[in-house]
């Protein structure tokens, strides 16, 4: 299983269709070419507004071909007021930029919303936007479903065969598959920014989107506006220290669900219940997969990616992870396939309407190629379950995704930023995005202020924490970042 970094915040899984206005052929040789172009919005869902922008395939041959990209507005309410545009990011990578602006009501406040027109856009290779493809809808369940964790050579051979054959469909079924990187998506986010007319890009960007972000900021430095980082990813991280750092995480909110349940009297596990309570669960489904009310079953990876599921957001997950631990003790494992479901956009019918796993997929692979190779991963995974018990040995082996990857480039280089103030916030608790990460960005961006969210889930902003969000607010308003690195915590209802 490889733990794509996604926004805690749920999007409307209702797909956007006729969204994209078609851009009428034009001749684009030259990069000023494709920041001049002329674009045409058309109302959309009452009241937004969509287009679609060129973009080159390769910045550095620009000729060889475009990328069309698909875009969403949502309107600034308050014309004669109105800032400019916010550009917003709910993260992935794969999840739709699109989809995230089309719920802009409940992304940022009312204040901003009369200010700012939200603009969402599906990044290269997701979603509208040259979408990558490489498996189908059973193709992807089966993916999910399939072994992670090997326990002997010949599971491991198997899991190793199953990358190989997924890379090769992925190259079979989409071209141009190595210029699907995030450096080239924020270079993408540029030319919109100047199609837009912006001179400045203000950017609220979660999760993975602070790695655009971050990217767009060591790029184009001198076009940043008011950008926040929200569920900080230190680009310094090698993909080996990404995935012990996130299992350790994922470890730590599990901590911290089992001593919130245990408070409860309806808590479903034992009264003396530790981690190993957990680690022992995967081990028998492995044995003997939970059944469901389909004809699906929860497999071993399936439970695990459900229970990674709920550590997401403390609020709403945790309930659902405690329903669900009640019900495996039957040996049912219906509330594990929907919160599985829910993490990979799997619907009820079984089509997984975006392509959010393909894309994300072959995204990370570009961003962050691991080096080491199979015989490491397999060496280091010893590690990895000693650091993280429970998620360790299943993210252990996340590197082997990507080795077959034929023509990966280096990835950019990130260095000391020095850009006009921005805020970076992150969360304690933070299970896919560890505090450690937000704290590494703050020191990587000069002149940025750290929010820091003392509590659980994933992401700081909109979840309930008006110390955060009127901080937010107050920069995007005044363009001001705080005085001095702000702490906050959820004592203070908005």
């Amino acid at each position: 299983m490889r733990t794509r970094l996604i926004s805690a915040v749920a999007v409307l899984t209702l797909l956007l269709t006729g969204c994209v206005q078609e851009v009428k052929p034009v001749k684009l040789e030259t990069l000023q070419d494709f920041q001049n172009q002329k674009i045409k919005w058309r109302t959309c869902y009452d009241t937004m507004q969509c287009t679609d922008v060129l973009v080159p395939i390769d910045y550095t041959n620009i000729k060889l071909g475009t990328f069309r990209i698909s875009m969403l507005k949502h309107e600034a309410t308050n014309k004669e007021d109105r800032i400019g545009s916010m550009f917003v990011n709910p993260g992935g990578p794969g999840a739709s930029g699109v989809e995230y602006a089309y719920s802009a009501e409940y992304i940022v406040s009312p204040q901003l919303l009369a200010l700012y027109d939200i603009v969402g856009f599906d990044p290269r290779g997701v979603g509208r936007s040259a979408p990558i493809r490489c498996l189908t809808d059973d193709e992807t369940d089966a993916n999910y479903a399939s072994d992670s964790k090997p326990d002997n050579p010949a599971e491991f051979e198997t899991l190793v065969k199953e990358a190989q054959d997924y890379v090769a469909k992925c190259e079979k079924n989409t071209k141009n598959l190595t210029a699907y990187s995030t450096e080239n998506a924020a270079r993408d986010m540029d030319v919109i920014r100047a199609v837009l007319g912006d001179k400045k890009l203000n950017y609220l960007g979660k999760s993975y989107g602070t790695y655009l972000g971050t990217i767009y900021a060591q790029l184009f430095p001198d076009k940043v506006g008011r950008l926040v980082l929200d569920g900080a990813i230190d680009p310094h991280a090698t993909p080996v220290q990404q995935s012990l750092t996130q299992a350790v995480g994922f470890d730590n909110a599990l901590d911290g669900f089992i001593k919130d349940c245990l408070q409860l009297d309806t808590c479903p596990l034992p009264k003396d219940a530790t981690k190993q309570y957990f680690t022992d669960l995967f081990d028998s489904v492995a044995k003997k997969p939970l059944t469901t009310r389909s004809k699906r079953i929860a497999t071993e990876t399936l439970v695990v990616l459900g229970t990674a599921s709920a550590l997401y957001d403390n609020e709403s997950g945790w309930p659902m992870l405690r329903l669900a631990l009640k019900q495996a003790t039957d040996g049912k494992g219906h509330m594990f396939l929907t919160l599985a479901d829910a993490y990979t956009g799997r619907q009820l019918n079984g089509t997984y309407p975006t392509n959010e796993g393909d894309s994300g997929f072959v995204i990370d692979c570009l961003d962050w190629n691991d080096e080491r190779t199979n015989e490491q991963i397999a060496q280091d995974a010893e590690q990895f379950k000693a650091q993280a018990p429970v998620f360790g040995p299943y993210l252990a082996y996340s590197g082997i995704s990507c080795k077959s990857f034929k023509g990966i480039k280096q990835p950019i280089k990130i260095n000391q930023i020095k850009t006009t103030p921005i805020i970076v916030i992150g969360t304690l608790r933070d299970p896919a995005t560890p505090y450690s990460w937000a704290v590494a960005l703050h020191k990587l961006i000069t002149n940025s202020r750290l929010i820091t969210l003392d509590g659980d889930g994933h992401t700081g902003h909109g979840r309930g924490s008006a110390c955060v969000d009127k901080s937010v607010d107050a920069y995007f308003i005044t363009g001001k970042i705080p005085a001095t690195d702000q702490k906050c915590d959820l004592s203070t209802a908005l």
